[in-house]
């Protein structure tokens, strides 16, 4: 890797701004760098190394919408089709209005119907409650469980917005899990694992790390001042009543530009052509039409930052990843693919260039900004110096 970034990741390092980070750096052909920095743990100071695992949080939306999408290319599922065909909850759920003088829930019957491109986007109008005041707003006064408790339940809140309206970001890929899961009759892990991280030997991409991968876990970091970071351990919650498209896996950098080559190489593997070259063109335009994405802003300064990636540019959804439509400060192409998890992980795939990258580190909360920094300086060099 260019000595620069090195420099400045020992810098980052030395000043106690980030414990430990992971990256690599893949073309469509082969791995071109991959490297641990740090340490996975303040509290055992085990280093950081290339098969350290990770839970990638919302990374996982791209693999579980690929999943989805597999079953658009059979016919199985159709993009534009009425979801409450499949679940009928989605033909039930209502927009949230507000509330009456009294507190009461205020609702009215969507515009249109809700349909699996909407969820695959982020314009179904379902959004989560640390990125939307008026969702939280709901669970406070009304006490509806939370995403943290795991239930099925958790799900069944209202719309803030009509279906197609805008872009919010929230527990849309869930929904999308769910879909898959009737129409299979099989788990989402269970369909990821048997056609998507199998196939491209993602062996280390799971929801239920065995107690090998748990050897090789990092902590979740909280920082804390001047007195460097707190240092928490996952819990990996063994009951659930369903694990979800919108984040769970755990992964490791290696694993991860696996599927980011299987995206460069148009759907092909090493041994398979696990999607039509015409899906993976499908899923890598914007598919929300007008619609841009929008700044978050976070209702739980310890979960997330407010967030937004190079503000000022224009960006849109594809199924499902973001796509910058302007080259960004740090070279990446117009048409690029990418997002991140919320303890500070990230990635990007750039067609155009044939280049992709993985940065993954464990802190929280989400956009931090000497994490998001050091991705923005890793992935200049990236295009600095691989392309």
């Amino acid at each position: 890797m260019p000595r620069q970034f090195e420099r400045d990741l020992t810098d980052s390092l030395d000043m106690g701004t980030i414990p430990g980070v992971v990256v690599g750096v893949t073309s469509g052909e082969s791995t071109q760098y991959e490297a641990g920095f740090g340490v996975r743990s303040t509290r055992t100071f085990a280093p950081m190394t290339v098969d350290t695992v990770f839970n990638i949080a919302s990374m996982t939306k791209p693999i579980a919408g690929a999943a989805v999408m597999q079953l658009v290319e059979q016919n199985i599922l159709e993009l534009d089709t009425p979801a409450n065909e499949i679940l009928p909850y989605l033909g039930e759920v209502k927009v949230l209005v507000g509330f009456d003088d009294a507190g009461n829930v205020l609702t009215r019957s969507p515009k249109r119907p809700l349909t699996l491109r909407h969820l695959l986007t982020h314009t179904s109008g379902f959004s989560s409650d640390w990125c939307n005041a008026l969702l939280e707003q709901y669970i406070s006064i009304t006490g509806h469980p939370r995403m943290s408790t795991g239930t099925k339940k958790a799900l069944e809140v209202p719309l803030v917005f009509d279906p197609g309206e805008k872009w919010g970001y929230g527990i849309s890929m869930d929904w999308a899990g769910l879909i898959l899961e009737e129409v299979t009759g099989v788990t989402l892990h269970e369909y990821m694992r048997a056609h998507i991280t199998e196939p491209l030997e993602m062996f280390d991409t799971t929801y239920f790390p065995s107690d090998e991968m748990k050897s090789r876990m990092t902590s979740v970091h909280t920082p804390q001042g001047n007195n460097g970071f707190q240092a928490n351990e996952h819990v990996t919650a063994s009951e659930r009543e369903y694990w979800g498209g919108g984040g769970g896996l755990y992964s490791t950098v290696t694993d991860y530009m696996k599927f980011i080559r299987m995206i460069l190489n148009d759907g092909r593997t090493p041994t398979s052509q696990l999607f039509k070259p015409a899906t993976i063109e499908l899923m890598t335009r914007n598919a929300m039409g007008a619609n841009r994405v929008e700044m978050l802003i976070s209702t739980n300064k310890n979960i997330a930052n407010d967030a937004e990636f190079f503000p000022g540019l224009e960006k849109t959804w594809g199924l499902t990843f973001q796509i910058n439509e302007q080259k960004t400060p740090t070279g990446r192409s117009p048409g690029s693919l990418s997002w991140s998890g919320i303890f500070n992980t990230y990635f990007w795939v750039d067609r155009e260039k044939n280049i992709g990258g993985v940065f993954l580190s464990q802190l929280h909360p989400w956009m931090d900004v000497s994490a998001l920094t050091l991705f923005e300086k890793f992935e200049t060099s990236v295009y600095q110096n691989f392309t």
